[in-house]
């Protein structure tokens, strides 16, 4: 005789607890993605016009860069 467990809940499921948690780790992850973007930002643009075509980049290329867009 086979038998059904209803008392496991599903997995993959979050509760509320869950989703607020997922949340919080989402907004987190988005002021830590800015904050790579301002630093990267601001250290670029510390380098002279001399320096950025020694590596290829124009004072253009500084924003693509920061937010990880393809340059080429």
């Amino acid at each position: 005789m086979a038998a059904f467990d209803t008392t496991r809940t599903t997995y993959g499921s979050t509760g509320l607890f869950g989703r607020i948690g997922l949340l919080f780790i989402a907004a987190a992850s988005a002021v830590v993605s800015w904050n790579d973007a301002r630093n990267s930002k601001n250290a670029l643009n510390a380098l002279s016009d001399r320096e950025l075509a020694d590596i290829g980049l124009s004072r253009g290329d500084i924003e693509d860069i920061a937010t990880g867009k393809p340059v080429f």
